[in-house]
């Protein structure tokens, strides 16, 4: 049996840079990706996502801006680690796309492991403030990254198909700069994408390293 793969998109179109990943996916009608992959734009539908991700796939790359600390527009492969067994109670919040809380309520759902997960994050240059219902409009900067977001998708993809337990380097052409605090452009970075690995798909603490992909 070939393998199955998702491809969602999750974000606010009305928050920004927020919107990152559902432009990927409407970037993706005009370059499909290979049959095997379901590609979907949950947008800000944390419980239909986590629905989704106990429907039998092997992968699922989640696409979402997300803040790490490096130059905005830079790109980032992050595997999140999955939650463990779930506590008993009540299940955690539905709503909302906090890609950690989706996780921990999938796994709270299903009885069955969850697909491997892997998050392609763009980092953001508008970040709105919390009072902030609407800021419609994405940065030049990160709607640039639009493009090469789609570009490394053709890259992941046919290599996740051919084999899950892959992690495929992003194509770039210099190394990043080491990750700073979060939020924090670091000084002289510029716009290259960069894989990296953590526990959560969070911001990096300002110690954690970052690995070359050539």
């Amino acid at each position: 049996m070939s393998a199955r793969l998702l491809v969602a998109g999750v974000g606010n179109i009305f928050l920004a840079d927020d919107a990152f990943g559902p432009e990927v996916i409407r970037a993706l009608d005009e370059r499909p990706l290979p049959s095997g992959a379901t590609v979907r734009d949950f947008g800000i539908r944390g419980l239909d996502l986590a629905y989704t991700l106990l429907d039998g796939y092997d992968t699922a790359v989640l696409v979402d801006a997300a803040v790490r600390g490096h130059a905005p527009g830079t790109l980032s492969l992050v595997e999140p680690e999955l939650p463990g067994a779930p506590a008993a109670g009540p299940p955690p919040e539905a709503h909302g796309m906090d890609p950690a809380k989706v996780l921990a309520l999938a796994a709270h759902l299903g009885d069955e492991p969850l697909p491997r997960v892997l998050v392609l994050a763009c980092e953001p240059e508008r970040v709105p403030r919390g009072d902030e219902d609407i800021t419609p409009g994405m940065s030049a900067t990160v709607r640039a990254a639009v493009p090469k977001a789609v570009a490394a998708l053709h890259t992941l993809v046919p290599a996740l198909l051919a084999d899950p337990t892959a992690t495929p380097a992003l194509r770039r052409p210099d190394e990043s700069a080491a990750p700073s605090p979060a939020g924090v452009r670091p000084a002289g970075a510029g716009g290259a994408e960069d894989r990296q690995r953590t526990g959560t798909p969070v911001p990096p603490p300002p110690t954690a390293r970052s690995s070359a992909d050539v």
